[in-house]
Parts: C-alpha cells; structure tokens; sequence
C-alpha cells in the first residue's frame, strides 16, 4: 500500500515573536483542514481580519496612539509593561528626567492629557525618593547634595509643565494647584506665576490674577508674556466693572418703575394680588407707558375677553386703562366661532368678576381703569378677565354662574 502522509495540523495561536508579526490563527485553514500549510509570518497576517490586527498593533508600544485602553483582557500590556520596567531601572532624577523628556514630546505634539500623564509619573517617581538626608540628621555629600538639587529641579519643571497641560485642559484649579507645588519649590518661577494667573484669569478671578502677575513682573519686569496678561488683566477688569455698573442701573430702574407704577395703583385704588403659581406672561405686564418714570404716563394691562358661551378667548397684550372694551373688540369682529352672528358691538355685554365671586357688569362707555378702581374689583396675577356675552343669553349665563360658586362654598 503507498503511504499517505496525514495533514500537519496548524499550531493553535501563539505570542508574535521576531519572524512572525502576530499570533498565527486558523483562518488560512479550509474547511477540510488539508489546505497547504503558508509561511509562518504571511499565515499570522491571513489568519486575522484588518480590525484585529490594528488592534493588536495598538497594544504594541511602537504603533501606540494612546496610554489608555490598550491592555489585553487580563489588564495587562506585557510589552508596555516590560518598558515601565526599564525605565525605573535608574534613580529618581534619571527615571523623572526620562518621564520629563516624553512629556515634553507629547506636550509639543498638544497631546495634553498624555502629557500630563508623563508629569505626573515623573513627580510620582520623586515622592518615593528616599528621605532627604539632610532631613534625616545626616550630612550629605557633595555629590548627595547635587543629586538632591537635581531631583528638586526636576519635580519643579514636572509641576510647572504639568500646570501648562491643565491650562490647554481648562482644568483651571489644577493648574493653580501645580504652580502653587512649583513656587513652593521655586518662589521665582516665572512660569508659574504666568500659568497661576492665566488660571485665575479664566475663573475671573481678577485680584488673585493680576496679584499673581505681579509678582512675576517683580521678578521679571521685562517679561512680555506678563506685560501681554497684565493687559488682559485690566481689560477684562474694566469689562466687569462696566457690566457690574449696567446691572446696577438696569436694577436700579426697575426698582424706580416698580415704585412709579404702585405709586400709579394705588392712587387710582386699583387692587392686584399675585397668587401661589401666576401663569407665564412672557413680556406681558401691567406697565406705564409712554414713559414708565412719568407719573402722567397711563396704565397698561394685559387683557384676556373670554367667551364663555364657546369657550373662546382672545388676548390684547397692552389695554390701556382709558380704552373701554369695544374699542378693541370691534377690530376682532366678526369672530370666527360666531355662526349666529351673536357677538356685535351692540348686541353683547361685558363682566368682570370680582374678588369675591360676584360679577360687575362693565357699560360700553365706561373705561378700564374706572372700572377697575370701583370696589370689590381686583387684577389677579397682573392680568385683568372680562366676559364677553350675547344679551339674550347673558340672563342664563349669570344664573348658571350663581349656581356654581353656590356649590363652591
């Protein structure tokens, strides 16, 4: 019999190592399994769709775009990691130097958040340097001693770089917080005097700001990045001064037009009351016009003609107390519900209820304000209700009106 060499099955998937790129799969197989075996580095590209390489090629440090979400599915990134390991091979100062240097990198590409990340590792890495010696009652050397102003001007550029990043990141507290670190460290840095004040700038907090420019202009009288912030300091000083000043006024005369028109109410004995949930007005409003500051000025309300009959209304956003109620109603004539032609200047009557309950029967030639000062009569929530009803069914109307508050009590 000839002798059949049975398939070589393809290996399961394994690391990627240096001839071949990825873990090999086994999508290069048929379905029978009897396909000729590809070279190992071309059978770890075929065997992956286009999305799973790019995603493994993200979890390699050379192609990385970011220091997130790129550790496999135990949370971990052996590659990443074994460089992490590298790089606190060294002393404080070597290892912040080289977190330093990257975030500088990230930091000239704006890469803000990444930058931050490579500060923060860097003053992480020197807030576990052991104990300064001096400190610790020990004399240091002179070598001790440089090492020591090292690691110190290190975490001071860590701070103030950090600060530069939550500055692009309007993390505005932060940044205060960082410069803050680095004046402790250094109170003539002059970049954190800038940065501090940029911040407090941006919160609108203008003393702290133009504090925190000075004293870095005390430092440095000739820096013109200060010069430049000092004058956006004033100007926007000014600007909230002025806007400060507007409100004022703008409050100011609404207290004065407030007390002009209940000035206005009360000597024409008109009564309002608000109640517990007023409905939305907009810029309606009992007002003086022409002029709210003139006391010869007439009173202007809101009005709402109901028509109770048909359930209908219409709104008149400005009645004049000196206008009488057919002189508006006779422009909405004929109205668009009234198939009987009821509702003519002669052939209706107008109501207005009064605080108790009652109705007050308003005449043709009778003004709004008159009617409004007479007693029982108040405006409710800045806006006056007059019932406008046929004649011939006013009777009924009134009686069914009786009958109701009747049965409220």
């Amino acid at each position: 019999m000839t002798n059949v060499e049975e398939p070589i099955p393809v290996a399961p998937p394994t690391m990627a190592s240096a001839s071949v790129p990825f873990p090999i799969g086994s999508r290069h197989q048929d379905q029978n399994g009897i396909a000729p075996l590809m070279p190992p580095p071309m059978a770890s590209v075929k065997s992956h769709t286009a999305d799973e390489i790019v995603q493994m090629m993200n979890k390699t440090p050379l192609f990385m775009t970011s220091l997130e979400g790129e550790e496999n599915e135990d949370g971990e990134n052996i590659e990443l990691e074994a460089i992490r390991a590298l790089q606190y091979e060294g002393t404080p100062a070597e290892n912040a130097q080289s977190f330093k240097e990257q975030g500088n990198e990230l930091v000239k590409a704006k890469r803000w958040k990444d930058g931050k990340e490579f500060y923060t590792k860097g003053i992480a890495v020197l807030s576990r340097k052991p104990q300064n010696l001096q400190e610790a009652g020990k004399t240091p050397s002179a070598d001790e001693e440089a090492e020591e102003g090292r690691e110190k001007e290190l975490e001071e550029v860590c701070y103030v770089n950090r600060a530069l990043c939550n500055l692009e990141l309007k993390n505005y507290r932060s940044t205060t917080m960082d410069c803050a670190a680095a004046l402790h460290l250094n109170p003539k840095n002059v970049k954190a005097y800038y940065r501090s004040s940029l911040a407090l700038l941006a919160l609108d907090k203008i003393i702290e700001a133009s504090d925190a420019c000075s004293r870095g202009f005390a430092i440095d009288p000739t820096n013109t990045a200060l010069s430049n912030l000092n004058t956006k300091i004033i100007n926007r000083q000014v600007a909230i001064a002025a806007s400060q000043k507007k409100k004022q006024e703008r409050e100011e005369r609404f207290q004065k037009e407030k007390l002009m028109l209940d000035t206005a109410l009360r000597a024409r004995n008109i009564r309002t009351r608000t109640t517990a949930q007023p409905p939305d007005m907009e810029d309606a409003s009992i007002h003086l016009a022409p002029d709210p500051l003139s006391p010869t000025s007439a009173i202007m309300f809101p009005v709402v003609l109901l028509y109770p009959l048909h359930l209908q209304s219409d709104f008149i956003k400005a009645f004049s107390e000196t206008d009488t109620v057919p002189q508006h109603l006779e422009y909405m004539l004929p109205l668009p519900f009234d198939e009987r032609q009821e509702y003519t200047i002669a052939n209706v009557e107008y109501y207005i209820e009064t605080a108790s309950g009652g109705l007050v029967k308003m005449g043709r030639k009778v003004s709004l304000g008159k009617v409004l000062g007479s007693a029982g009569v108040e405006v409710v929530d800045g806006v006056v209700r007059i019932n406008v009803v046929p004649k011939n069914r006013a009777k009924d109307w009134i009686e069914e009106m009786k009958m109701k508050m009747k049965k409220g009590q």
